[in-house]
């Protein structure tokens, strides 16, 4: 066992480490990015010197503070295709979401009481629908099919005269797939519903633009876009139609009376920053990142047998890859890699023993969902660190199916077929 100074215990590899790689190695960027040391020096001036409220408007440093926001609130509406008065400022995601779903499901009681949302969803949204079920508000959970995407006709038959919202996320945080938004947000508009969209894992990854999308609130955050934590922004459209929401904090009528509190002006600045470095770089390392994924994705394929990539690939984000590998136990699988940082699941139900909910809802049993991996390749990431991570996972993939009486049955050729995988 060593530590690399980071206070990490890490296992000692029998893997050779390349040139230029140290270890653990970070491959788990859809539960956060690492702060870009660009947005970094856009903060540093707002976390020292520049130290003003943004809502102080009788002298200079509440004005320079002000202006700072003013600024980064026009780099994150750039990136989405918005206007700057769209952009709420919150404190991530999670609250963006609370504030949407709630906020409109308040505001537009007396039109209706029923939202569409999907079994997939992140639990910020499920939660908060749960929260609302409560509270007398009916919810519709839309399954999805195996490849992760939902069925526009189920969405179509879910709609009835009562429906005010529907919220369908933009592109898993576990299986990476892309929802058919353009389409899901056209079919609103026509029938009169807002939509709602959690586009976290897109919002920097892939081109998102909230009027060609026909999105009418969006939730984004700026730590999954290698900008800094606990801060976030929700979109609000102003016009055709023009959306109204209940505030869900109190006190100050702060950003437009939608949000009160005193804001976050350094992570504010750097949420900008990596919206604007993200609206820059986007189309090439989105390039690079679905060649280091295609690239992973070849080699666990080529040498592993019974290995299953989840969700639909086609519609896919560039650097996400989430992987079965079968007739493996999952725990064991994360114990053998335990100098790689990737993820069974979403990072906020990784506490859990349980299976990944969103693995389940694609039909696959609990056996093969405890046996998955998912890997979030990013910004930081390179080809020889991806050589390490395939080659060990090859490596632990065989010698813990050495232990599996079942993988070897299959290999005498014993028909396994009520094993739940059989299906798949």
């Amino acid at each position: 066992m060593s530590d690399n100074g980071t206070g990490v215990v890490i296992a000692e590899s029998s893997t050779p480490l390349p040139e230029g790689v140290s270890l653990p190695i970070y491959m788990d960027n859809h539960a956060t990015t690492p702060l870009d040391p660009r947005v970094l020096d856009a903060m540093m001036p707002y976390l020292t010197g520049i130290f003003g409220n943004a809502a102080s408007r009788n002298h200079s440093f509440g004005w320079e503070a002000e202006k700072a926001v003013e600024h980064a609130r026009e780099q994150v509406a750039k990136l989405i295709g918005a206007t700057s008065k769209e952009i709420i400022f919150t404190s991530g995601a999670t609250e963006s979401n609370n504030l949407a779903l709630k906020g409109i499901a308040e505001m537009y009681r007396e039109r209706g009481n029923h939202i569409i949302t999907q079994v997939t969803e992140h639990k910020a949204v499920l939660d908060t629908c749960k929260k609302l079920e409560k509270q007398g508000y009916r919810v519709t959970y839309l399954p999805v099919k195996a490849d992760g995407l939902i069925d526009l006709e189920d969405l179509k038959r879910a709609v009835d005269d009562q429906t005010i919202l529907v919220s369908i996320m933009y592109a898993s945080n576990e299986i990476g797939v892309i929802q058919p938004v353009r389409e899901i947000g056209a079919f609103c508009h026509e029938k009169g519903i807002l939509f709602h969209s959690d586009a976290v894992q897109a919002v920097g990854k892939i081109p998102v633009d909230v009027q060609k999308d026909n999105i009418d609130v969006l939730s984004l955050s700026g730590h999954k876009i290698y900008g800094p934590k606990g801060v976030g922004a929700l979109y609000v459209r102003r016009r055709n139609p023009r959306v109204q929401i209940s505030e869900q904090i109190n006190g100050g009528g702060h950003e437009r009376g939608m949000r009160s509190g005193t804001l976050n002006v350094p992570g504010i600045v750097g949420l900008g920053a990596a919206c604007e470095i993200a609206m820059n770089e986007m189309e090439a390392e989105a390039k690079r990142e679905q060649e280091l994924r295609d690239y992973l994705k070849d080699k666990l394929e080529k040498a592993l047998d019974y290995v299953h990539v989840n969700g639909d690939m086609e519609h896919h984000l560039p650097g996400n890859l989430n992987m079965s590998f079968v007739y493996v136990e999952g725990e064991s699988l994360l114990m053998g890699i335990n100098d790689i940082a990737v993820s069974s699941g979403s990072a906020c139900t990784s506490a859990t023993l349980e299976p990944s909910y969103v693995l389940k809802a694609l039909g696959l049993g609990d056996d093969v969902a405890h046996s998955s991996i998912r890997f979030g390749l990013g910004r930081f990431n390179t080809k020889a660190e991806v050589d390490y991570v395939s080659d060990k996972i090859i490596d632990v993939v065989q010698k813990l199916r050495e232990l599996s009486p079942l993988y070897e049955m299959v290999k005498e050729g014993i028909d396994l077929t009520k094993i739940e995988w059989a299906a798949h």
